[in-house]
């Protein structure tokens, strides 16, 4: 019987082997934690934000970058020690500025799409979230700012989202917990957020539900091509055992890893480990949860989500930082985050906060890499960044489809299982 590889268990994977099995396709998810959605998929901001599509490649990202340099707390900080990696995916990202609006436009696009799918599969598969349907809140400082985001909102209206610019004033109705002075806002009403790791948790225990099997605790080794008809072997080790098996088709969905395991099967995929860090604040008495935000709010300035999971909890979430496959949580960035709350929000406690950091794994371009590559059998759906949970579900869908298309010809098209 014909079988997929789904390789890597974060949001894209899960979703890409939820999106296989609905599809009657037989399907094994390799994840080397115990458990899926344990790295980048555990804790970022909580935002399902086509409004955060905007691509990042511009000659004022490049200049804040380099007046940033030197600043700890810096909202973009890069180390400068050279690596061919970094170097490479920096002069790839400067070549892609010409495609900023472009881009912008099309990953708009998929993040409309991304909700259809990914909330009808919640409902379906009735899979609780935190989830909360009440818009996201764009705050601009000043004029520069405002107009900065205006330009924006026109890219997002081209890709068909509407978002609205809003005084002062209405940013306070919209979220009266909101403390400081602004210049004004923009406001999309569509957009919504959710805890990332309890959706990637639901649906894989859903795709199980569908016969689906999930290996965990597997770390492959190497995806060695297959020969006849096309696919790939996966070498991979769990509970010290050394094992390998074979698959008529594989799709890569491993975040950060995926450059190294596209090299093995002769392609190139230049994703780089953005790491973005978060805080969950426990909202434990009475007063901390009336004061903080039930509205989800994006700072340009600081470049910082915010979104309120259930009555209990805060996330605030953001930065990016350049610095290969560091994992280290360092206090000096996330002081920043407290900061940021105890100003704004100055009536919630900060006692009790939960630091966390990831790696996004970015395109140059901000594009994610989606579709087949050189080989029969092999295809990818990774390089999210910090739209991955924004578009798995349409990109999952995507690729689902492709997949089918390449095995149905040769009568392959089986019923699903995920790895477990």
């Amino acid at each position: 019987m014909s079988s997929i590889a789904v390789i890597g268990g974060g949001v894209t994977g899960v979703t890409t082997a939820y999106a296989l099995a609905r599809r009657g396709l037989q399907v094994t998810l390799f994840e080397r934690h115990r458990y899926p959605a344990m790295e980048t998929s555990f804790a970022n901001g909580g935002q399902l934000s086509a409004s955060n599509a905007e691509a990042w490649n511009s000659w004022s990202t490049v200049r804040k970058g380099l007046a940033w340099m030197l600043r700890s707390d810096a909202p973009l900080l890069v180390n400068p020690m050279p690596g061919w990696h970094k170097l490479s995916w920096f002069a790839e990202f400067l070549a892609a500025i010409p495609r900023y609006e472009a881009n912008t436009v099309a990953c708009t696009r998929l993040a409309i799409a991304a909700r259809e799918h990914l909330f009808g599969w919640a409902r379906e598969e009735g899979i609780a979230f935190d989830q909360r349907q009440q818009g996201i809140l764009h705050i601009c400082r000043d004029q520069a700012g405002f107009e900065h985001a205006a330009r924006v909102s026109k890219l997002l209206a081209q890709g068909g989202l509407e978002r609205r610019a809003v005084t002062p004033l209405e940013m306070r109705a919209i979220e009266p917990a909101l403390a400081g002075r602004f210049y004004g806002g923009f406001f999309t009403e569509s957009d919504s957020t959710g805890d990332i790791h309890r959706f990637s948790v639901g649906l894989a225990q859903a795709a199980e539900r569908r016969g689906a099997r999930m290996v965990c605790c597997a770390e492959v080794q190497r995806l060695l091509p297959a020969g006849g008809a096309g696919g790939a072997r996966v070498a991979y080790v769990r509970d010290g055992e050394a094992q390998e098996a074979g698959f008529d088709a594989v799709v890569i969905c491993a975040g950060t890893a995926s450059r190294a395991l596209a090299a093995m099967l002769g392609d190139r995929v230049n994703v780089y480990p953005v790491k973005g860090y978060s805080i969950t604040v426990l909202l434990d008495d009475a007063a901390s949860q009336a004061a903080a935000p039930n509205a989800s709010l994006v700072d340009d300035a600081a470049k910082l989500v915010t979104s309120r999971l259930g009555a209990g909890r805060l996330r605030v979430a953001g930065t990016a930082e350049f610095n290969g496959f560091n994992r280290d949580i360092r206090a000096d960035r996330i002081a920043p985050l407290v900061q940021w709350v105890q100003r704004n929000f100055p009536g919630v406690s900060t006692r009790q906060v939960q630091p966390w950091a990831g790696l996004r794994p970015m395109m140059p371009d901000l594009v994610p890499r989606v579709g087949p590559g050189k080989r029969p059998g092999v295809f990818y759906n990774t390089g999210h960044g910090h739209l991955g949970w924004t578009l798995s579900a349409a990109t999952a869908d995507m690729v689902a489809a492709q997949v089918q298309a390449a095995l149905e010809p040769a009568g392959l098209r089986r019923r699903v299982t995920l790895a477990a």
